[in-house]
């Protein structure tokens, strides 16, 4: 299974200047326990917000750079979109992959995977990047929404939304 996770405002923005939002100490432990001992998929800019550039822990990490001389320790290294979706669907075999940013992976991700674990922020948080309204995707089905939480100042609700139109890799 190919899963998208993140979270948005209220516009469906899910970043600025390379970084999140919002500190959301609920939706990371969800992150993390969710992603834990799989495999997540990102790009280059991704794993380079992390704490010194280093991969997640207990996690397989793919990693798209576009510019082939950059190859980072500790993850696997994909050099084209294709070369991407190759990797995802080899590991897609034996793990539930996990696709985690950044805007430009999660849109052309998007018509392969089987579900997005969108967790939405009660909240506008000044956007510079854009995740899809999935409201408005004909493909896409809302299946699990949870009750509003407090996280810290911020109200959010988990979501779990089902692509009923999944693209195969080839």
């Amino acid at each position: 299974m190919i899963i998208s996770i993140l979270n948005c405002d209220i516009k469906y923005g899910i970043g600025k200047r390379n970084g999140l939002l919002f500190s959301l100490p609920k939706d990371m432990k969800f992150f993390r326990e969710t992603t834990l001992n799989h495999t997540v998929c990102m790009g280059e800019n991704t794993l380079l917000s992390f704490p010194g550039g280093k991969p997640l822990k207990n996690r397989t990490s793919i990693v798209l750079s576009q510019d082939a001389s950059h190859n980072y320790e500790d993850v696997i290294n994909v050099h084209s979109f294709e070369d991407f979706l190759k990797k995802i669907k080899e590991y897609e075999t034996n793990d539930t992959v996990f696709i985690i940013g950044g805007a430009s992976i999660y849109r052309q991700t998007l018509p392969y995977v089987d579900q997005v674990y969108l967790t939405k922020v009660n909240a506008d948080g000044g956007a510079e990047v854009f995740f899809v309204n999935l409201d408005e995707e004909e493909d896409f089905e809302l299946i699990s929404e949870s009750e509003p939480v407090m996280d810290g100042e911020l109200e959010i609700r988990f979501t779990v939304y089902k692509n009923n139109n999944k693209k195969e890799i080839l």
